[in-house]
């Protein structure tokens, strides 16, 4: 005996049919959704990790301007492209102990002369023969750099070598920086310090505020 169905039974395995390709292609697309949101999740994580870091200063040596234990985010990027200009914070392995992280300020870049010499008995940092303004420091260095430089007429200004940045903390009296252990290699930078996030009552960008002094 043959066996049949008739149009209604065809019309409904038809539909019925239709039903479960329609949830499989719901559910592939919902997982497929999920994943593709998860593995953008990760790629955004990652990017940001590399690209920006939060540290943590330790010490006195940036006072005024940061404080022990205060919170900074650095960006770890823009530095791969360009050497770090004069008037930047930045954060960096400290050469002789790399396992040791410093924040300090940009003083000189490649091929730049640094002197600290006194003018009317207060010491002032001078590059390239011009002196800095530097609203940012906590006080004046009390001695002078290089340190036979006791006159700006006799002093032999420290010329900072290729693919090195000379830096200093803003509190002059209280930093072990460039003056101390020389030349910061650029291999050894970390990045850009952007904005002081913590303790809340210090949220603000770290701007560059490098100038010189009035000539008048």
């Amino acid at each position: 005996m043959n066996e049949t169905t008739n149009d209604d039974d065809d019309a409904g395995i038809i539909t019925a049919l239709q039903d479960q390709v329609k949830k499989r292609k719901s559910s592939k697309s919902l997982a497929q959704e999920l994943l593709e949101t998860l593995l953008l999740t990760l790629i955004l994580f990652a990017i940001t990790r590399f690209s920006v870091q939060n540290y943590e200063v330790q010490g006195v040596s940036m006072l005024p301007t940061l404080q022990d234990q205060e919170r900074i985010l650095v960006d770890k990027v823009s530095y791969l492209f360009r050497v770090p200009p004069r008037g930047d914070i930045v954060v960096f392995k400290y050469p002789n102990d790399t396992s040791r992280n410093f924040i300090k300020r940009v003083i000189g870049d490649p091929g730049d002369k640094i002197m600290v010499v006194p003018v009317h008995g207060v010491y002032h940092v001078f590059v390239n023969g011009k002196m800095l303004n530097e609203p940012y420091i906590k006080e004046a260095p009390n001695t002078p750099y290089p340190y036979n430089c006791t006159s700006i007429k006799t002093c032999v200004p420290h010329i900072v070598p290729p693919d090195h940045i000379f830096v200093m903390g803003d509190n002059r009296t209280e930093s072990f920086d460039s003056r101390d252990w020389g030349d910061l290699p650029l291999k050894d930078m970390i990045g850009h310090a952007i904005i002081s996030y913590w303790p809340i009552s210090h949220l603000s960008f770290l701007p560059n505020q490098y100038s010189y002094a009035s000539s008048k």
